[in-house]
């Protein structure tokens, strides 16, 4: 399956993303497993006030973490971040919005 996935930071600062996956029940659980992994590596924090995270949660504080000058500079984090995000969801196009805090499929 092809995935398209759209990363907005800012008005002035997105990335598209294309990756090549295979989707399983197995791959989608170890990529839930990534996100959980790198949520707490990188020390991310709820971006909700109500404190629960979800994957959703994860997929956007990954990515904030992370951030666009990482991102759009290196190629193989910006692939896994793609490939883990097209793993977890299962959707052909996702777009992870920062400013509206927000990911669509």
């Amino acid at each position: 399956m092809r995935c398209d996935l759209t990363l907005i930071f800012t008005p002035r600062q997105s990335l598209d993303l294309t990756v090549q996956v295979e989707p399983t029940p197995a791959l989608a659980t170890e990529a839930r497993e990534w996100f959980e992994q790198t949520w707490t590596a990188l020390g991310c924090e709820p971006l909700r006030p109500s404190g629960k995270v979800l994957l959703l949660d994860k997929i956007m504080g990954v990515a904030d973490a992370l951030g666009y000058a990482v991102l759009s500079s290196d190629q193989s984090r910006a692939g896994e971040y793609a490939r883990q995000t097209a793993l977890a969801l299962g959707k052909p196009r996702i777009t992870v919005d920062l400013p509206g805090l927000s990911v669509g499929y």
